[in-house]
């Protein structure tokens, strides 16, 4: 198993190449999943296309765990407190993962202080 953000699911997408893109082309053999967060960006691109859209809709989700908001609250304040940035939304992604141990595929740097600081593993 393994998880994908929206900076590589959506480079997929539009045909770019890099690791990241074959590394999410592998999993698609039913071993992607998606954080929450990663439908919902995805889903409400404008520019999207449909097959894209109706293929993202049916990846497996993974699911959200009780007491998942105030982990996620935790791992934001400790990054926080190391003087980081801390996007909401690459937290969310990224507490998602950690919860399930899952490793995600990225082609976004703001991720490697959570890998650093919060128990976060890049594929």
């Amino acid at each position: 198993m393994i998880a994908a953000d929206t900076s590589s699911l959506s480079a997929f997408f539009k045909g770019e190449s890099g690791r990241d893109i074959e590394l999410v082309a592998q999993a698609m053999n039913g071993d992607l999943r998606l954080p929450p967060l990663v439908v919902t960006e995805m889903l409400s691109d404008p520019k999207a296309a449909a097959d894209m859209m109706e293929t993202v809709a049916h990846f497996l989700v993974l699911p959200i765990l009780d007491g998942y908001w105030e982990r996620a609250g935790e791992t934001r304040r400790t990054l926080k407190i190391h003087g980081f940035k801390a996007k909401i939304g690459d937290v969310l992604i990224a507490q998602s993962c950690i919860d399930h141990d899952v490793p995600l595929i990225t082609r976004d740097a703001d991720f490697r202080h959570l890998v650093a600081h919060c128990g976060l593993t890049l594929a």
